[in-house]
């Protein structure tokens, strides 16, 4: 556990890199049942195939809800903070498709971290989600993330 003072120290640096996540075809279709995304490109990897995709490919949104958990995973606990909120994201951008059956992992560093107000800390982190045996990364976003301190 660490102060704030100390948290704040941290921008400008990279947090981490999470461990390896194994994306199956029962997760993409467990994320296609949850969010009515049954896209063929994503659930069917016959029509996938014929398509011109090696496989069916993981959803974008499915992959760029893993950021909570590189966060979670990799950042410091602070002392004294209230609630750690997401607060958006300022930009996104898909690199490369992400083959079902792939390893993926998060690369985070803190970018920014400013005062919002009394015990209200606003920072911004670049994440790049790489891709096991590939040059290109899936994903780079930058995710804010409002951490309340009492």
């Amino acid at each position: 556990m660490i102060n704030i003072s100390e948290f704040r120290k941290l921008s400008g640096t990279e947090i981490g890199i999470s461990e390896w996540i194994f994306l199956t075809q029962e997760k993409v279709n467990q994320f296609a049942d949850v969010t009515g995304d049954h896209q063929f490109i994503h659930v069917d990897p016959v029509a996938a195939k014929a398509a011109g995709f090696d496989s069916t490919i993981v959803h974008g949104y499915y992959l760029l809800s893993l950021v909570s958990k590189f966060l979670f995973d990799l950042l410091p606990e602070v002392e004294g903070t209230s609630a750690v909120l997401n607060y958006g994201l300022n930009k996104v951008r898909f690199i490369a498709s992400v083959p079902v059956g792939s390893r993926v992992r998060g690369q985070v560093s803190m970018t920014e971290i400013t005062e919002r107000g009394a015990g209200q800390f606003l920072a911004t982190f670049k994440i790049i989600l790489e891709i096991e045996g590939q040059d290109k990364p899936a994903f780079i976003a930058e995710q804010l993330t409002l951490f309340l301190t009492s």
